[in-house]
């Protein structure tokens, strides 16, 4: 019996994401984490990481945070994980599901150019989501002390998004570490001042 009454245990493949994309870098991150566990570091490590979702129509979970460590434990292989309910939003329409969900600023349907898209191009389960790399750079540099976790929701997207209104797609690829040096300098100047964390 789950001592935890608020918790569900749920297939990690059956998940539906509430975002477009991942940063690829901070999933493989992830991954190499995962892989320096024993069974029991694991065991202890997932008791500890609850996904957030909410209950959509169908009877579907959509969660509001952690996608990339939810794909990186697919791609280990782990079946089950265990999420808290929200809210239950079931009895809703679609249309009145997402309208709230996007009152709530718990969905972000934007691709890997930071442009919006319908709810209805959100991927339907966390491997469709696609690799945005100023995601994994606006990680390298929140880890780098660039800029803190804040509870504002999607926060390391509107990093991205900045990032990639100054450096070049060919200068991220070329040489990464040089760009996490550049978007630092960044995140510590004045046109970063309007960003979650600075």
């Amino acid at each position: 019996m789950n001592r935890y009454h608020h918790l569900v245990e749920v297939d990690l493949k059956a998940l539906r994401p509430t975002q477009m994309t991942v940063g690829m870098g901070e999933v493989r991150q992830k991954c190499r984490h995962w892989s320096t566990l024993d069974p029991q570091q694991r065991d202890r490590y997932l008791s500890r990481h609850w996904f957030p979702a909410v209950r959509g129509p169908h009877g579907r979970y959509y969660i509001i945070d952690h996608h990339h460590l939810g794909l990186a434990l697919i791609l280990e292989g782990v079946p089950t994980t265990q999420l808290v309910l929200m809210q239950d939003l079931s009895a809703l329409s679609r249309h009145e599901f997402w309208a709230l969900m996007d009152h709530r600023q718990w969905v972000h349907p934007y691709d890997r150019r930071g442009r919006r898209h319908a709810f209805s191009d959100l991927p339907r389960n966390l491997t469709e989501m696609g690799d945005d790399p100023y995601r994994s750079l606006a990680g390298a540099v929140k880890s780098s002390g660039g800029f803190p976790k804040d509870g504002e929701p999607f926060a390391e997207f509107l990093w991205a998004n900045f990032f990639r209104r100054h450096i070049s797609p060919r200068s991220l690829k070329a040489d990464p570490a040089e760009a996490v040096d550049r978007a630092l300098a960044l995140a510590h100047g004045a046109e970063a001042s309007h960003l979650p964390g600075w």
